[in-house]
């Protein structure tokens, strides 16, 4: 069974400074909807997310910069690697490594199941 990250939660009110230039796609966990928790106070985001604690399954796993086979390769993540599941949509799962990344998606079946981590 998955558990919560061990993060520290924005506390008192959240609020941005200033401007801040966009990080490139595959980097930090930040997409226009959704963003990693540990990012709030830094990032503007519709939602933030706590990720669930999981893990690349028995094969290397290369992340996409979309949800798409074709898409832009990222990073590759060796068989058995932490990661941070942030938001699944249909057979894509959105994840990063920690809340400085990387990040990118993968085929959900590329996640171990709960019961693996």
């Amino acid at each position: 069974m998955s558990e919560a990250a061990n993060y520290e939660l924005p506390t008192g009110i959240v609020g941005l400074k200033g401007p801040i230039v966009k990080p490139a796609p595959g980097t930090l966990p930040l997409r226009g909807d959704l963003a990693h928790i540990a990012l709030a106070d830094s990032f503007l985001a519709a939602h933030y997310v706590i990720p669930k604690v999981r893990q690349i399954g028995d094969r290397a796993a290369t992340l996409k910069i979309g949800m798409r086979d074709d898409a832009d390769d990222g990073v590759t993540l060796d068989a058995g690697s932490p990661v941070e599941l942030l938001d699944q949509a249909g057979d894509w799962a959105w994840i990063t490594c920690g809340p400085e990344g990387p990040s990118g998606y993968v085929r959900a079946s590329t996640l171990a199941s709960d019961s693996d981590a």
